[in-house]
Order: C-alpha cells, then structure tokens, then sequence
C-alpha cells in the first residue's frame, strides 16, 4: 500500500500500512487496481469519437468513489473491478490501435503479481504530476457527477476526463503535464460553473438566512454529504411523517434554496464539519443517511440507523440504491419515528446562503464600502476542515481578522469560524458563506465581478487574499480551477500536498507564488500588505 492523496497523508509523506482516513491495505489495493482499469477504460475512449454513456458515467463514478472518505466497501470495489474489465475489454475488441499500454490489457490475476498503484511510475517528478492530474480528475468527476444526478452534463467535461486520463499513461514530457494540470483546471471552472446551474436552476438561487444550529423535540433525521437531489427526495417523502430533517457538514447550504425552505420540517443545521461525525452521530439518536464523501468509520453505537447512497458505501451498512434516480426513504424513515429526539449540541443560528447572486444584490453597498474604506479587504478562506489541531490555525486568523475585513468562504472549512461573532460592516456580515465546496464557483464569481466593477483586468489586483484549507481531492481541483484562472500568492495549508515533489512545487511557486501557511502573524502580515 502507498496512498499520499490526502492532506492526512502519514508524516506528510503516505499511508503505507493502512490509511490515516480508515481504509485498509487490501481497500486501497482495491482502489488501485479499479483506478488502473479505468485509465484503460480512458484509453480505448480517446480515440473514439462516438458516444459512450455506459463506459464514461462508469468513469466518472468510479473516480468519484475513490476520492478519500467516500467508499470502503470492499464488495463495492470488487464489483466495479470486475465491470471494468468487462466494459474495457469491450472497447479493446473494436480497436486496431498497435501498441497498448499495461492498463488496457493487465488481468486482474496479473494485477495481483505487479504495482499498479502510485509506485509504479518511478520518475518522482512525471509521478507527482500523474497523480495532481488524477487527483484534480477526481474531483472534476465529483462535481461533474453532482450535475448528471440533476440532469445537467457537459460532453466536453468527459471527454477530457478520459484524454487526461489516458495521457498519464503516456510519456509525457514535465512541460505537458504541467499544460494538462491547468486544463484540468479550466474544465473545473466550467463543471463548478455547470453545476452551480443546475443547483440554482434546480432549486433556486440561495437566500441569506439564518439557520437554527439548535434542535426540537421530535424524531429526526440527519443528512449529511452534498447531493440535493436526494435532499429533495427525503424531504418530500418525511412531508407530513412527523420527522424532522437536519443537515450536517457540508449539507447546512442546502437550508438556503428556496425549494428546500418552504419544507417545515427542515428544521436546521446539527453539528460540525465531517471529523467530529463520531460523536455527533451517536448524540443524534435518530437516522442518518450519507449521500456522498465524508463518511468515517461509524461507532457501533449508531451502525445500525446510519445508511449510504450513490457513490458512499461502507462495509456493514446498508445502502439504499437508486432506481432510475429515484430512491426510497421510506426504511429510514420508520426507523426514525422510533428513535428519540437528538441530544441538543448548541443553541442559536448561523448565517448562511451567500452564493453570487446574493452578493452581486448588494454589489453596490460593497463597492461604496471600499470605495470609503469601510472594507480594506477580502479573505478567501475556502476549502476542507480536517482534524488535526494545526487547524485551530484557521480559527485564531479569522479572530484576529482587522474588523474593516471580510470573509468569503465555502466548503466545511467555515466550520473553524462560521460560529464566531465577527459582527458587520454597514449590514454586510464578516462572513460571507457561499456553501458547499461545489459552490467555490461563486467565489469566482463575486471577485470577477469585482474586478469588472474597479475595471481592473488582472483578479489579482483586487484586495483579496487567498488562504485555503485543503483536505481531498475536490479541493485539489479547485486550485487548479484558481491556478487557470490566473490567480496567485495563494496561501495553502495546513500542509502542503505530500503528491507535490520538490521540483513540481518549485514551478507552482515560480509561476504562481503558492507557498504554505506560516503563523498566523506572519500570514496576516503578509497578506495585508
């Protein structure tokens, strides 16, 4: 076993025995050997110019299913295996294409002989490079999935997964895969950008509001992950039932769309970020139900009413499939009427549903309050949460945040300051939470518009700085949407990518001025400058 996809990565270098996130040896032999059957999936799929549904949504939701914290069944993976071999070797059989590479033709009884995984490829630089392509691929297929499942798809979008894909088996020159890196980039923005429309057109623009973090005394149910279709599904199906419905993690954004909050019995928000799922989970009581990554090894104090669907999967728990994108809650549903109500975590509110089109409806006030000098500047302080206490970080700068300063963020990385009583300027909260990490688009958007409003042409010329947590592999695929777009100095942490080699960083410093996280006031210092 090697596994360094993470920010958990052990000693900042990889997982060797078992993974810091919970899966296995054998699990991540699994997923090695499924990534490497999937790269040859990709490479009989370049060359083909006709549609292939089958083989491209089997890529995409395969590379979904390793990003970190989402699967570790083990009969999940065996069975993808085997539906890759089955769906490859059906594209070999029509292709005359000479000479193959390993993964388009390796058995999986092979596979048991030989390293298929990250170790493979020896040059430490062409392999850094490989594995920042497959792990911003990974993300480009979340996102891209997360717009398929509402019934929005961009053909383009798989079709690059497949080229980036079959270009890792390739001898690439460094000058090529760093030119493949940053269009993986560019067709970030444009999933995030597809995916953001499918959202609002979906359910609506978000709506600032304020969100109960505190509960009620009835029978509930937890949501947790980041698909809203299946949001949507369980909220009909509770309508009327007496249960409640609370998001977790990065699901609190969905308490924002105006199809979700005519529904009564959402009720609120209940917890933190994904790594303290453990002991919120048990305190809950009542059903819960993981719609995508984020899941931890769950306590047996709540194995039995915490459930998986779409990609998620666990070995133990019960999975509840989908059947032509419709799916029945109605097992988790009866269980939780016969549970007790959750054990209360806090009381009070937090604001929420900052996504663009909230933010450009104020354009105006934000611009007069930087034109008087009532905003100095604007933090982007987006990304992953995670569990070490290097993060604690995040929240002592935004507490030391001068109060002529405002936070833009999105994704679980809110949760280190999202409570804290930052106040206002002028009625524009100091935190400004656009949602999910698939909403890091919006960031996008509100500095672009900034940007045409001081009719500046460089983004970097605006007063934003950039200090992003990073955990997995969605968040690797939104800097690389930020490299494309030409942004810079970028602060990253709390650790660098162990995947990034030496030389690899170098460029990104050289050409980008990304550099690590330091104190909190070296970066304040540095960054308000």
């Amino acid at each position: 076993m090697f596994c360094y996809q993470c920010e958990e990565a052990k000693d900042g270098q990889g997982c060797t025995t078992a993974g810091i996130c919970g899966k296995t040896s054998e699990l991540a032999g699994l997923q090695d050997k499924l990534i490497c059957l999937v790269k040859g999936i990709a490479f009989y799929r370049k060359e083909q110019g006709s549609r292939d549904d089958e083989a491209d949504n089997f890529v995409m939701e395969s590379l979904f299913m390793t990003l970190t914290n989402t699967n570790f069944d083990k009969e999940d993976f065996k069975r993808a295996i085997s539906k890759a071999v089955e769906i490859r070797d059906r594209l070999g059989n029509v292709s005359d294409m000479g000479s193959l590479p390993e993964a388009a033709t390796i058995t999986v009884d092979d596979m048991m002989e030989k390293d298929v995984g990250v170790l493979s490829t020896k040059d430490v630089n062409v392999r850094s490079l490989r594995e920042l392509l497959t792990y911003g691929l990974k993300g480009l297929a979340a996102y891209t999935h997360h717009a398929q499942v509402l019934g929005y798809e961009d053909s383009e979008i798989l079709k690059f997964i497949n080229v980036a894909l079959s270009a890792t088996l390739e001898e690439k020159s460094i000058d090529e895969l760093v030119s493949l890196v940053l269009e993986c980039g560019k067709y970030g923005v444009d999933a995030m950008a597809l995916l953001d429309k499918a959202n609002t057109e979906k359910y609506g623009n978000p709506e600032p509001r304020a969100v109960s973090i505190g509960t009620r005394d009835r029978p509930a149910i937890l949501i947790s992950g980041h698909d809203l279709k299946d949001m949507e599904q369980l909220l009909e199906q509770t309508q009327g039932t007496g249960v409640d419905v609370y998001t977790h993690g990065e699901m609190l954004p969905a308490n924002c769309y105006p199809q979700f909050s005519k529904f009564e019995n959402l009720v609120g928000n209940y917890g933190g970020a994904w790594w303290s799922q453990r002991e919120e989970f048990e305190k809950f009581n009542g059903s819960i139900i993981m719609t995508t990554n984020c899941i931890v090894k769950p306590k047996e104090s709540y194995r039995n009413r915490i459930f998986t669907t779409g990609v998620a999967g666990y070995d133990g728990v019960e999975h509840i499939p989908s059947l032509n994108g419709n799916k029945d809650f109605g097992k988790i549903i009866g269980l939780a009427k016969g549970c007790n109500p959750p054990i209360p975590l806090e009381e009070g509110e937090v604001m929420a549903g900052f996504a663009h089109e909230a933010v450009l409806s104020v354009a105006d006030k934000v611009v007069e309050a930087i034109k008087a000098g009532k905003i100095r500047r604007f933090f982007v302080m987006a990304g992953c949460d995670g569990r070490h206490k290097e993060r604690s970080y995040y929240t002592e700068f935004a507490k030391s945040l001068p109060k002529d300063t405002i936070i833009l963020t999105a994704g679980c990385a809110k949760y280190r300051y999202n409570k804290l009583q930052l106040g206002d300027i002028d009625g524009i909260p100091r935190v400004l939470d656009a949602g999910q990490c698939n909403d890091s688009y919006s960031l996008v958007v509100i500095a672009q518009k900034l940007a045409e409003a001081f009719d500046m042409e460089d983004i970097n010329e605006l007063p934003i700085s950039y200090n992003i947590a990073w955990y997995e592999q969605k968040a690797v695929l939104v800097l690389l949407a930020l490299l494309h777009l030409g942004v810079k100095d970028i602060t990253l942490g709390p650790r660098l990518p162990a995947f990034v080699s030496p030389d690899v960083l170098n460029v990104l410093v050289e050409n980008f001025g990304i550099r690590k996280n330091g104190t909190v006031e070296e970066d304040m210092e540095l960054m308000l400058k």
